[in-house]
């Protein structure tokens, strides 16, 4: 099974550039090891590393600190559990039978969507490689497995659209719960700002 993050919880610190006129250059923070206390919160916060070198440099939240961001999929919420089940209700919808002959729709089951999620990255490439290995299926979209590229963009389109709006269905369900920890930090930056 994955760990709880896919990738690195990585935050990004906008500290000013010492050319008023340039973007603000973005330093990478390590915000997984912050104690649920507001000093290490403000400390994480208050730590970046300058032009990638070990030399910590400190800034003042009022004048620096311009942004937190959560940089990948699985951070605020877990979610590749939820990706699954947008997935496999897609290939409901639309009677994905792979291989063809089939009387099931296709389902990804837990393990193999955790393997598949960890190697390949985006939902339309995701399915691209799945068809490509296992048979391109036959669905309500195409009766017969398309056989030529634009048919096959077709089906992929098809099932990443509705796969991402019942993905949004299940996220505004109102049963999807943030991470421990993820509204007080988001909480207590902003008051760090103030």
């Amino acid at each position: 099974m994955a760990s709880p993050l896919s990738c690195s919880m990585l935050s990004y610190l906008s500290v000013p550039s010492p050319n008023s006129h340039a973007l603000p250059q973005l330093h990478p923070l390590n915000l997984a090891p912050f104690s649920r206390t507001s000093n290490a919160l403000r400390s994480a916060i208050y730590q970046t590393r300058a032009n990638r070198t070990d030399r910590a440099l400190s800034v003042s939240a009022s004048s620096a600190l311009q942004a937190l961001i959560f940089d990948c999929d699985g951070v605020i919420l877990e979610s590749e559990h939820l990706h699954r089940q947008a997935y496999n209700d897609a290939f409901s919808h639309f009677n994905v039978r792979c291989p063809p002959s089939s009387f099931q729709p296709l389902n990804w089951s837990s393990d193999f969507y955790d393997d598949l999620q960890n190697r390949i990255g985006g939902g339309k490439p995701k399915m691209r490689w799945f068809f490509k290995e296992h048979g391109w299926p036959c669905s309500s979209v195409f009766e017969i497995p398309p056989e030529n590229d634009i048919d096959r963009e077709k089906l992929i389109d098809t099932l990443q659209d509705w796969k991402t709006e019942r993905y949004k269905e299940i996220i505004k369900s109102g049963t999807v719960k943030p991470r421990p920890g993820v509204l007080r930090l988001m909480d207590e930056a902003k008051a760090a700002v103030r």
